[in-house]
């Protein structure tokens, strides 16, 4: 043959299993067979594996007929496809196969009598899939006009006469395929995967991946520069498709990330087949066979050299983690050497150990189907400990996942861990246990089955995505709701192009109706498709089963909009399933203190966030001040606050002449009141800040506490209607013109005060303190304008000169604004900005 460099192309079932997708891989081979000397290796076509290993286990029952009916499936599949490619040819490629599929009826009929079916019979009946597959193969190039040769595999490998799992003997391989190749000509060698044969021509099989395996051991053997593995999926991905939608073909990994991947059991790559490549230096590609022009995966000796180069996630399920700990510790009990040597013994593969530094416990990670075989032989090994209580019982947790972080960077920079485990703790996942190797490559970790899809999903956005998804599940719609959504749809191109930040919204529900989507709910037409939901039709569902759903999402937080008094008990259960909350609803904090305590502390103790800005000033910064304030080690002697934007915005108006009933009705027109002003006029909006406030400097005081001045009294907010209430007011305008002209003639402004004074507790005088109040010149509340609203702290630091927080006070889309910067709070504190 030429003495260019081979290369050998590897085409999985899925790649051969269609007759669009093989007329691909004719197609493919083709073109690269005319750049220089190529091998091809080919597994069997569809799902022919499966079904042989279905006709033998029939057969070994003694169920002839329905083994040979499977057989016929076979046939059927590889007739229709070569049918499909070459029509004119049909009938002798259906003789073919029915001539290659002859001996395997025999052998299963051989298998049926004697009711057994041996590791060596099952070998043989499986490799009739790879068999047909690259004879069918060959001869359809054949008739494409690429010249092409079917070469037997059990000619070419040499294995032990481990049956189902074979050891190649790897120089004995490689010099029966140079001498072999020598004799090939310039037809392209056709070699069927997954099979060998012993020294003595026993049929043997490669076990998982084994036509990887063939094709590696291939292009070893015949000194080929570059492996292509021609499959169904864009390259290896940074994570699995199936569990994260964001994931990503990687473009380029060294040797030795594909050899910690295929380690932790990566789907598409095995150890067995790193490792010619990583000993003769041959690149591995991964390829779509019907987008062959997409690059795929390509991993060799030097991998990427871009520092920001993605991180893959690996899982590996259906697993259980048996621990181990020794009571009573020696230095000849070497626990760590025994557990292991027992489960080498039973035949148990270990996925992951994990052993504390003095020695004293070991967790390994098994198969969890052979959990018990793995628990039986520890027991018997340590049979004598556990008798004499020298070895504590053994723990056996099941199912778990092992979850592997791996990149060729990770060991170059610092807190990667810290990085992996905090993103598990932010979303409530527990890590059973945890090792990281000595090549700081890989870090690895135990979580338990059912936090799989969170669990990669949140490590796989903390390391790899330029932008760090979140799932909200907004509660009303109503004017804060509306304005919410409104600016989520203005913002969101701008919040993850420039602050790397994919707010999602899962779920919206109001009083009567709810709608959940975890993929996310399009923001158009949103409020409008809610309403057409009809209450307990199948769009409606419990709130509180939902969190269930949502806490398995990205970052799940739970927005409340409302003004809803029964959410605590919700809040209480979307932290415990580890869903922040922000809320615009200051009901929850103006609970019996004991109650409220008891909510914060809940929020504490899950670890998650629970933020209510909103709740006091609208969007100003006022609670973050305070808490600032108090972290500091500050001493807060006085709050002095305006903190109605709406009731500012009617005394502005009356200052400036305006008669009461039309500044009342101007500022409820403009979305600064609630659609029923009474909320805003009778002051108990504004106690509830206020108390918010107080109790943020650790006051255990309640509503009953605060000495409370309505803005309007209370026999002129008794109206039945919010309209005929607005009517009734007329009769109050000459009242507070008259309080306007006192002030005007005192050089006063009139404003609606509350005042907080700790000093004051224990006392017997009231602490909090709302009402009305004449503002001097020079008092921060005396040039407020419109709706602006102030908070200003006079403390042990600021006496002379009050912290003081200014700003717009009151209207939907202000609330709204400061809700979203609650909601990127939680966000940005996750990604660690």
């Amino acid at each position: 043959m030429s003495s260019t460099s081979f290369r050998v192309m590897k085409f999985g079932g899925s790649s051969v299993g269609s007759p669009r997708r093989l007329r691909q891989v004719l197609e493919l081979i083709g073109l690269h067979a005319k750049a220089g000397p190529l091998a091809v290796v080919v597994s069997a076509m569809g799902d022919t594996t499966d079904w042989l290993l279905e006709a033998a286990d029939l057969a070994a029952r003694g169920e002839l007929e329905g083994a040979l009916t499977v057989v016929a499936r076979v046939a059927h599949l590889a007739k229709t496809n070569a049918a499909a490619l070459h029509p004119a040819r049909s009938t002798t490629l259906a003789a073919r196969v029915d001539q290659l599929l002859a001996p395997l009826q025999q052998l299963l009929q051989g298998i049926s009598l004697t009711r057994e079916c041996s590791p060596a019979s099952r070998d043989k009946a499986l490799a009739f899939g790879e068999l047909v597959s690259a004879t069918l193969l060959a001869e359809l190039l054949e008739a494409a006009g690429t010249p092409a040769a079917f070469r037997d595999a059990r000619q070419l490998l040499v294995t032990d006469a481990t049956f189902g799992n074979a050891r190649v003997d790897v120089a004995r391989t490689r010099e029966q395929l140079q001498r072999q190749s020598a004799l090939w000509g310039s037809a392209v060698p056709v070699i069927p995967g997954f099979v060998a044969a012993t020294a003595d021509g026993r049929t043997t099989t490669l076990g998982r991946n084994g036509s990887d395996y063939t094709a590696a051991l291939v292009a070893q053997g015949l000194g080929a520069t570059e492996v292509t593995v021609w499959t169904d999926v864009l390259g290896l991905h940074t994570a699995d498709p199936d569990l994260v939608s964001d994931a990503y073909p990687v473009p380029h990994l060294t040797h030795g990330e594909g050899l910690e991947l295929a380690s932790v059991g990566v789907r598409m790559l095995h150890p067995r087949t790193m490792i010619p490549l990583i000993e003769s230096g041959i690149s591995l590609r991964i390829r779509n066979t019907m987008h062959p022009d997409h690059p795929g995966t390509l991993i060799d000796a030097i991998g990427s050299r871009d520092g920001q180069r993605p991180t893959c996630i690996a899982t590996r399920e259906d697993l259980a983690l048996l621990g181990i700990e020794v009571r009573k510790l020696s230095d000849q009990f070497q626990l760590g050497e025994r557990v292991l040597s027992a489960l080498r013994g039973a035949r148990v593969t270990v996925w992951m150990t994990a052993q504390s530094a003095n020695g004293q416990s070991i967790a390994v990670v098994v198969p969890r189907p052979d959990a018990e075989r793995a628990r039986a032989a520890l027991e018997e090994e340590l049979g004598q400990e556990l008798a004499r209580r020298e070895v504590e019982p053994l723990g056996v947790r099941q199912p778990v996942t092992l979850l592997t972080l791996v990149a060729e960077a990770m060991g170059q920079g610092v807190n990667v861990a810290g990085r992996f485990f905090s993103a598990l703790g932010a979303v409530g996942v527990g890590v059973r246990a945890s090792a990281q190797g000595a090549s700081s490559r890989s870090i690895s970790c135990v979580v338990d089955a059912a936090d799989t899809a969170i669990a990669v999903r949140t490590t796989h956005a903390a390391f790899n995505l330029a932008h760090q998804q979140v799932s909200l599940f907004l509660l009303g719609k109503g004017t804060v709701g509306g304005q919410l959504l409104a600016q989520l749809r203005a913002q969101e191109s701008l919040l993850r192009e420039r602050h790397g930040i994919a707010l999602r919204v899962v779920g919206l529900a109001d009083s009567q109706h709810t709608l959940f989507e975890p993929a996310g709910l399009s923001l158009e037409g949103l409020e409008e498709r809610l309403a057409r939901v009809v209450r307990g039709g199948p769009g409606t569902r419990a709130l509180i089963p939902l969190l269930d759903e949502l806490r398995r999402l990205p970052v799940p937080i739970l927005v409340d909009c409302t003004a809803a008094g029964d959410v605590a008990p919700l809040y209480t259960e979307a932290f415990r399933r580890g869903v922040h909350v922000v809320a615009a609803n200051k009901l929850p904090l103006a609970l019996p203190w004991e109650e409220r305590e008891a909510l914060v502390a809940e929020a504490r103790r899950h670890h998650v966030a629970y933020h209510y800005e909103t709740t006091v000033a609208s969007s100003l910064p006022v609670i973050d001040t305070l808490a600032n304030l108090v972290r500091t080690g500050d001493t807060v002697r006085l709050i002095t606050a305006s903190l109605s934007g709406s009731v500012g915005f009617i005394c502005n108006e009356l200052m400036a002449g305006v008669p009461l009933s039309v500044a009342v009705r101007t500022a409820r027109d403009r979305g600064f009141t609630e659609s029923d002003p009474r909320e805003d006029l009778g002051g108990a909006d504004v106690a509830r800040k206020a108390l918010i406030l107080a109790r943020e400097l650790g006051l255990p005081l309640s509503l009953a506490d605060v000495a409370l001045e309505p803005f309007v009294p209370v026999s002129a907010r008794s109206e039945e209607t919010t309209e005929a209430f607005l009517r009734g007011l007329r009769a109050l305008d000459g009242e507070y013109a008259e309080k306007v002209a006192h002030c005007q003639q005192a050089g006063t402004v009139l404003r609606y005060l509350a005042r907080i004074d700790p000093s004051r507790l224990g006392t017997g005088a009231p602490v909090i303190r709302v009402g009305l109040h004449a503002a001097e010149v020079g008092h921060p509340a005396a040039d407020l304008r419109g709706s602006e609203s102030f908070v200003s702290f006079t403390t042990t630091r600021h006496s002379d000169f009050p912290l003081t927080v200014r700003g717009a006070g009151a209207g939907g889309a202000v609330t709204a604004s400061g809700v979203l910067a609650d909601i990127l709070r939680v966000s940005q504190t996750l990604r660690g900005r």
